[in-house]
């Protein structure tokens, strides 16, 4: 079986949730299929800057192959061409814009996937609100398998997506909430597969290891991730201050990453900046739990991780998909303001037994869903159960012009808006 992996940035060095579930379903499934990933040379998601040469390298044992993005992002244009269709009545030509504005622009990829389409048997295409995955559904829908690897953002309803979401071969979910969303948006009847992704959780971390590198004292709760406002770090940054106030003997909170947002001078916070993975996974193993204050999320790997190393997490309830999780999970608990976020908090820090029993809950649930092997062997049921169903209805075209340019479609947070809410429990 040959499969095409396309993704908008692709490389060991490059951070992104999508970016990095595409290499490693990319190097998982090549342990059983022949791989080559389709992506572009660019390296930074904001401007889309020509970084990696064209053509064809190996990237740890997976061949992958680049094209050049025609033009860089303009911030300003795209902010503005994204409050249109976000937030206004538009057009699909307001629409196929805004993608543009957004890029990467890539037709030499797209022209790829065109002629290779033949060649292939199926493509998984990563993250579905970006350039190459819309215009290579298009181009290879009868062998298109689509990750949308979709939050409650408004993009996802924005009318241009209804038939890629509906006329792809398959669709990939990373959680039953993603499902429930898309289904809900698009129309889509088929259910798709709920996959997600697992990680290389190391066997052995080593907590002790951490602790001396970095002279970390007494018990901690981390955030790992992008420091930034749009992954709730602002608010956690708040809310962990006003509850170390509170609990002046509590948990001191460690950061993992880099990012945006400043990092506010406090005795019981520290940033230890971008680690590597060894170093990443010890302090994982070292923390007494793992706090996710995004409000959107398709799946979160690290809190896979911190489950998989037998640790319980503490959410953001108004992430639909991290509360399902944790729920189904039994794994951590969740809060919707400060006072749950202080009361929680004080529990796990409080009650050390309790913090052993919810990360056990969360590793089982790891091991049953997120573990490699099962998530190989779910793609690869995937794949031979395309092979003996009929194919997809060809993709209808894009309207032509008049049409194009009516400015009859509702504002796509409006769609998401009206999409039911919540997490999933069955």
């Amino acid at each position: 079986m040959k499969l095409a992996v396309v993704v908008q940035r692709y490389g060991v060095d490059v951070s992104g949730g999508a970016e990095l579930e595409a290499r490693f379903v990319a190097e998982h499934l090549a342990r059983h299929a022949t791989v080559e990933v389709l992506t572009t040379c660019a390296k930074d998601y904001l401007h889309w800057k020509n970084e990696f040469p064209a053509g064809v390298e190996t990237v740890r044992g997976v061949t992958v192959r680049r094209f050049r993005v025609a033009r860089q992002r303009h911030l300003g244009d795209f902010a503005r061409r994204s409050h249109r269709v976000f937030e206004e009545p538009h057009s699909i030509a307001d629409e196929l814009q805004w993608l543009k504005s957004q890029g990467p622009v890539s037709p030499g990829l797209v022209r790829h996937i065109s002629r290779v389409r033949n060649d292939v048997d199926f493509f998984l295409f990563f993250c579905f609100r970006y350039y190459p995955s819309f215009h290579g559904v298009r181009a290879a829908a009868d062998r298109a398998v689509l990750v949308p690897t979709a939050e409650r953002d408004p993009a996802v309803g924005l009318a241009m997506f209804g038939p890629i979401f509906r006329e792809a071969r398959g669709l990939v979910y990373n959680s039953y909430e993603e499902r429930a969303l898309i289904q809900n948006v698009s129309g889509r009847s088929a259910a798709g597969a709920v996959i997600g992704v697992g990680s290389e959780v190391p066997e052995r971390p080593q907590p002790w290891r951490f602790r001396k590198k970095f002279n970390v004292r007494g018990p901690f709760a981390i955030y790992v991730g992008r420091i930034d406002a749009n992954k709730g770090c602002k608010t956690l940054f708040e809310y962990f201050a006003r509850h170390a106030t509170r609990r002046p003997h509590g948990l001191n909170l460690i950061l993992v990453g880099t990012g945006p947002l400043a990092v506010p001078s406090h005795p019981r916070i520290r940033a230890l900046g971008y680690l590597s993975e060894e170093d990443k996974f010890d302090a994982l193993a070292a923390a007494d739990v793992l706090i996710m204050p995004s409000p959107y999320e398709s799946l979160s790997i690290v809190t896979l991780e911190a489950w998989a190393l037998g640790k319980p997490v503490l959410v953001n309830g108004r992430c639909d998909v991290l509360r399902g999780q944790t729920i189904r999970s039994g794994g951590g608990l969740y809060y919707d303001s400060f006072e749950d976020f202080s009361e929680a908090l004080y529990t796990l820090e409080s009650t050390g037994p309790l913090g052993v029993v919810l990360g056990q809950s969360g590793r089982d649930y790891y091991r049953r869903h997120y573990a490699w092997p099962v998530v190989e062997r779910k793609y690869l049921e995937m794949f031979d159960r395309l092979k003996r169903e009929r194919a997809a209805t060809p993709m209808p075209a894009l309207p032509g012009y008049f049409a194009r340019r009516a400015r009859r479609e509702p504002p796509g947070r409006q769609i998401m808006n009206a999409a039911p809410a919540g997490a999933v429990l069955r």
